[in-house]
C-alpha cells in the first residue's frame, strides 16, 4: 500500500488529531494540507462535498470523511505494525460502542466551553456525568481503555487529554481531578507521557486564544 496519503486538517481540530495519531502510531507517510475553515478550497470541498469540512484522508486518489470511519479504514488498510482495534469481534464491537459514545456526547463539552455565569455550574454537572460513565463503564482500573496499550479508543478520547484542559481553564472550573475521578486521571497522565501524542499536539496557547475566542462568540450569541 504505497499509494500517497494526504489528511486535510485544521490546526485545532482534536478529529484531526485523532487521524494524526493513527497514521503516526501506524508509522504511514502522509502529507499533511491545512485548511482555512473560513475558506475552503477546492480541494476540500472536491474531496468532502457532503459534509465540507475536515478531517479528510486522501488514499491513492480516493477520499474519505469522518475521523472514526477514516480510523477503521487505516487500521483495515495497514492492520500491521500496531493494530488499535482488538481481534476478538466482541472486544472490537465494544471499541466501537465507546468511540460511538464519545463521539455523541462530544457536544456537551463545547456546552461547558460556552456556559455563561449562571449556566457553568450546571454545564460542569451535566459534562461530570458523561465523564464519570466513561470511567466506571469503559476505562475501569485498566492503563488504558485498550489494556496495557493505547488503542483507537483511547485516541478517540485523547481530547481529555489537551483539549478539554484549555476549556477548563477558561471556564474556570477543573473537571478532570484525582479526588473525583482518580482512574481518568491517572489514564490521561499516562497517555500525556506517549511519545507520539505529546510530540503530536496543537500549541496550547494558540489553542487557549482559539478557545478563548469561541467562548465569546457563544456568550455573544
Amino acid at each position: 500500500m504505497d499509494e500517497e496519503v494526504k489528511l486535510f486538517g485544521f490546526w485545532p481540530s482534536f478529529p484531526v488529531y485523532k487521524v494524526i495519531w493513527t497514521l503516526k502510531f501506524k508509522g504511514i507517510k502522509y502529507e499533511y494540507i491545512e485548511e482555512d475553515i473560513s475558506n475552503k478550497s477546492d480541494l476540500l470541498l472536491k474531496y468532502n462535498p457532503v459534509h465540507k469540512k475536515v478531517p479528510v484522508l486522501v488514499h491513492g486518489g480516493k477520499s474519505l470523511a469522518e475521523s472514526s470511519v477514516i480510523q477503521e479504514y487505516i487500521e483495515e488498510t495497514w492492520p500491521k505494525p500496531y493494530p488499535l482495534f482488538p481481534e476478538d469481534a466482541f472486544a472490537k464491537a465494544m471499541a466501537r460502542f465507546w468511540i460511538n459514545f464519545g463521539m455523541e456526547k462530544g457536544r456537551v463539552f463545547y456546552k461547558f466551553l460556552g456556559a455563561g455565569e449562571g449556566q457553568k455550574e450546571e454545564a460542569a454537572k451535566q459534562s461530570l456525568e458523561v465523564l464519570k460513565i466513561i470511567e466506571q463503564q469503559g476505562l475501569g482500573s485498566k492503563k488504558f481503555f485498550g489494556g496495557e496499550s493505547i488503542n483507537a479508543v483511547d485516541l478517540s478520547f485523547g481530547f481529555f487529554a489537551h483539549w478539554l484542559g484549555c476549556m477548563e481553564e477558561i471556564v474556570g472550573i477543573k473537571l478532570v481531578k484525582p479526588t473525583n475521578l482518580p482512574h481518568l486521571h491517572a489514564w490521561l497522565e499516562k497517555f500525556m507521557e506517549e511519545p507520539v501524542i505529546k510530540e503530536n499536539l496543537p500549541d496550547r496557547e494558540k489553542l487557549m486564544e482559539y478557545y478563548k475566542e469561541q467562548r465569546e462568540r457563544f456568550l455573544a450569541g
